[in-house]
């Protein structure tokens, strides 16, 4: 029987930050309290920040079912009905 492995190689580059000594200090105790390292938690948030830019937020089938199920006037001022609603409710 021929097992197959499959390797995954990470190219990890060395990166300097210039940042002020009290939030080294800070970073480093929330990371000594999360069991993580400094360079995960920079790594994590550079990740989250670059995906977010490119994630599309998702339709799921049941909003996709919904969507053009009510006919709204044209001419009906929807925002400003609202409005008042809330006006009244908070009087």
């Amino acid at each position: 029987m021929l097992n197959l492995y499959v390797y995954r190689f990470i190219m990890e580059t060395k990166l300097t930050l210039r940042l002020k000594k009290r939030t080294i200090e800070k970073a480093k105790s929330y990371a000594h309290l999360h069991n993580v390292s400094l360079s995960k938690m920079v790594e994590t948030y550079f990740d989250s920040i670059s995906q977010a830019k490119t994630k599309e937020t998702e339709i799921t089938p049941l909003v996709e079912s919904l969507s053009g199920v009510i006919q709204l006037d044209k001419d009906r001022d929807y925002k400003s009905e609202y409005s008042n609603y809330l006006i009244e409710k908070y009087k």
